[in-house]
C-alpha cells in the first residue's frame, strides 16, 4: 500500500503544496472565474466540508500581488495556460478573509471575534501605513482597526473595514482589488442560534454592502457560504451578481470529489477494494450533472485506513463538523407533520418538495417548505436523479420542485442516531421519569409499557438493526439524565448498554436482541440474559459495591419485550 501524505484538516493551499501533501487538482476553477469578467460578485454555496475554504485559499495564492506563486502551481492544470497565468498570477491586490470562526454566545462576544479577525487581516497590510500614496485619514482609521486592545474601534469602523482596506490597496498598487470572503454566513448562523440575529445582520449587511456594492475599487469578489442569503438585502443592488449553488451551478466539479477523483485517490493509496464502501457511504450528492463525494469524509477514511488497517467499516466524519441545531429547531416545531416524509426517506425512498434557495437564518421554523429546503441546501438531502423517479412522478417535477433523497449511508446514520433521538426526547405525553423509576425498582411491566408507548411515537425505520435500538435506548436514558455507555467492555465481552447512577451506587445493564418476528421476543430475551450471565457482565460492578440490575430486551420493529435476572 502506498502511504499518501493526506492533509486531514489542512485548508491552506500553500501549506499543502509546500509540504508535498496529497492534492486533488481543482486549479481550473481559476480559469472558470476569470473567463466571466462581467461577473462582479460570485456567491458559491455548498454544504460544510466540501472544500470551499481550500478553494478560496488557492485563489488567494494565485491572484495575490504580494506573492510569487509559480512554484505552488507548477504541474497543476492552470499552469498549462501560460497566457492566463501571465495576465493574472500575482497581478492584483487580493483580500482573503474567512469568517468561519466568528462565533459567540452574545453579540458583543461575536463582534469581538470579528474585530480580531479584521485586526489580523489589517496586520498583513501594515506596510500600507508607510506609503505616501495612501490617504492619511485612512491610515488613522486603519491603525485603530489593528489595535483591538485600546477599544477605539467603533461599529462604523468595523462595518466599513473591508472597503477601507480595499481603498488603501487600490491607492498603493493603483490596481483594482480582488475580494475573497469565505463562509460569509457563519456569523449569521451562529447569531440565529444564540438570539442576536438582528444585530449581526446589521453588521454583516453593512460590511458586504460597502465592500461589494458600487465599490469602484473592486475588480471582482468571490463569496462562499452554506446558504444564499438575499432576503435580508445583503446583496441587493450589487452589480453583476451571480449565485452558484447545488441548485444552479457551473462550478460543481470544483467543490467535492468526483467519482473519477475518488477512484484516483483509492488507486494511488492502494485501496481500490474499498471503492464500493466509499461509494455507499460518501457518494450520492447530485450537484448538477455530477455525482459528488464529500472530500472531508474520503480523505479521513483513506487516512484512517493507512493508520489503522483493522477498520471494519467507514464512519461518519461529517457528523461532528456540522451544526445540527437548525435541524433540531424544525423538529421541535413540526414533528407530527414531517414524520411520514422522514419515514419514506429513511426507507430509501424520495419525496417531492418545493425548494426555496433564498433562505435566511431567521426563517420560519413552522414552514414545511423551509424545513426541506434547509435539509437539501446543507447536505442532509440530495436531488434524486430523473432516471430513478417513478414514471408517474416525473411530470410532478416542475419549476421550484425537487425530488429529494438521503444521499448515502453516512447521512442515513446521522438521521438514525441523531434525528431519531430528537423524536424520542420530544415525544408528546411521555413521562421519562416513569421509565427511569421502573428500571431501578425492577418493574418489568412498566418498562415494557413505557418502551412500547415510546416506540409507537418514534419514526419508522426500514432497517431495524441492533445499532438502531442501541441509539434508541442510549437516547432515552441520556435524555432522562443518566450516564450511559454503549458497548462497554467488561467481564469477558461487551454489554450493549450500561446506565450508571454513581451517587446511589447502582448500575443497570441492558443486552439487546432483535427478534425475527413478534412470537420470538421472549425467547430472544432469554438468550440476552444467558449472555449476561455467561460473560459475567455484572461482576466488575458488583465487586465495586454497586447494586446491579440486568435486563434482556428484545425488539421487533415497534414492539419490545423485557426480562430481568432475578
Amino acid at each position: 500500500m502506498a502511504n499518501l501524505n493526506i492533509p486531514v484538516g489542512v485548508s491552506d493551499f500553500a501549506e499543502i503544496r509546500k509540504n508535498g501533501y496529497y492534492f486533488i487538482d481543482k486549479s481550473e476553477l481559476i480559469e472558470k472565474l476569470v473567463k466571466t469578467k462581467v461577473t462582479k460578485v460570485t456567491l458559491i454555496t455548498r454544504p460544510r466540508r466540501f472544500g470551499k475554504t481550500l478553494g478560496m485559499s488557492m485563489l488567494a495564492n494565485f491572484f495575490d500581488i504580494r506573492k510569487d506563486s509559480h512554484e505552488l502551481f507548477n504541474g497543476l492544470a492552470i499552469s498549462r495556460n501560460s497566457g492566463l497565468c501571465a495576465n493574472w498570477m500575482n497581478q492584483y491586490p487580493t483580500v482573503f478573509l474567512t469568517l468561519k470562526d466568528v462565533d459567540g454566545l452574545d453579540f458583543e462576544s461575536a463582534k469581538s471575534m470579528l474585530q480580531r479577525r479584521i485586526a489580523e487581516l489589517c496586520r498583513q497590510y501594515f506596510y500600507l501605513t508607510e506609503s505616501e500614496k495612501v490617504n492619511p485619514f485612512d491610515k488613522k482609521i486603519f491603525l485603530q482597526l489593528v489595535d483591538v486592545v485600546d477599544g477605539k474601534t467603533t461599529d462604523t469602523m468595523l462595518k466599513t473595514s473591508l472597503s477601507l482596506i480595499m481603498q488603501m490597496l487600490h491607492d498603493y498598487y493603483e490596481k483594482p482589488v480582488i475580494l475573497l470572503l469565505d463562509e460569509y454566513d457563519v456569523p449569521l448562523a451562529k447569531a440565529s442560534a444564540h438570539g442576536y440575529y438582528d444585530q449581526m445582520l446589521d453588521m454583516m449587511r453593512a460590511m458586504m454592502s460597502t465592500s461589494v456594492k458600487d465599490n469602484s475599487n473592486l475588480l471582482f469578489a468571490v463569496v462562499t457560504g452554506c446558504l444564499r442569503i438575499s432576503n435580508e438585502s445583503i446583496f441587493t443592488g450589487t452589480n453583476n451578481f451571480v449565485s452558484d449553488s447545488i441548485v444552479k451551478s457551473r462550478l460543481n466539479e470544483y467543490f467535492g470529489f468526483t467519482s473519477q477523483e475518488v477512484g484516483q485517490i483509492l488507486e494511488d493509496s492502494g485501496y481500490q477494494n474499498e471503492a464500493e464502501r466509499v461509494r455507499a457511504w460518501y457518494d450520492g450528492y447530485h450537484f448538477g450533472e455530477f455525482d459528488m463525494y464529500c472530500p472531508w469524509d474520503v480523505l479521513n477514511y483513506v487516512y484512517d485506513l493507512q493508520e489503522h488497517e483493522e477498520i471494519s467499516q467507514p464512519v461518519s466524519y461529517w457528523r461532528n463538523t456540522s451544526d445540527n441545531a437548525v435541524i433540531r429547531s424544525f423538529l421541535d416545531h413540526k414533528q407530527n407533520l414531517i414524520t411520514a416524509k422522514l419515514e419514506i426517506l429513511l426507507g430509501g425512498g424520495y419525496i417531492i418538495q418545493k425548494i426555496d434557495e433564498n433562505l435566511t437564518y431567521d426563517f420560519d421554523r413552522c414552514s414545511d417548505e423551509n424545513f426541506w429546503s434547509v435539509l437539501y441546501l446543507t447536505g442532509y438531502l440530495t436531488r434524486c436523479r430523473e432516471k430513478d423517479l417513478r414514471p408517474e412522478d416525473r411530470n410532478r417535477i416542475r419549476d421550484g420542485f425537487t425530488a429529494l433523497m438521503i444521499p448515502n449511508e453516512e447521512i442515513q446514520e446521522i438521521y438514525r442516531d441523531t434525528i431519531v433521538k430528537w423524536f424520542m426526547e420530544s415525544a408528546p405525553s411521555w413521562k421519562p421519569e416513569n421509565l427511569g423509576e421502573a428500571i431501578w425498582r425492577g418493574d418489568v411491566g412498566t418498562i415494557i409499557s413505557e418502551m412500547n408507548r415510546l416506540l409507537r411515537k418514534t419514526i419508522s425505520y426500514h432497517d431495524y438493526r441492533e445499532d438502531y435500538y442501541h441509539a434508541f435506548l442510549a437516547g432515552i436514558f441520556t435524555g432522562i439524565g443518566y450516564a450511559v455507555e454503549s458497548n462497554r467492555e467488561h467481564g469477558t465481552g461487551r454489554s450493549d448498554i450500561v446506565i450508571a447512577d454513581p451517587s446511589n451506587m447502582r448500575v443497570v445493564i441492558f443486552e439487546v436482541k432483535i427478534a425475527e418476528d413478534r412470537t420470538k421476543l421472549e425467547r430472544e430475551c432469554e438468550e440476552a440474559l444467558t449472555q449476561i450471565r455467561n460473560r459475567s457482565y455484572a461482576e466488575e460492578f458488583l465487586e465495586n459495591g454497586n447494586e446491579v440490575l440486568c435486563y434482556g430486551i428484545a425488539f421487533y420493529k415497534k414492539e419490545c419485550f423485557v426480562k430481568r435476572i432475578e
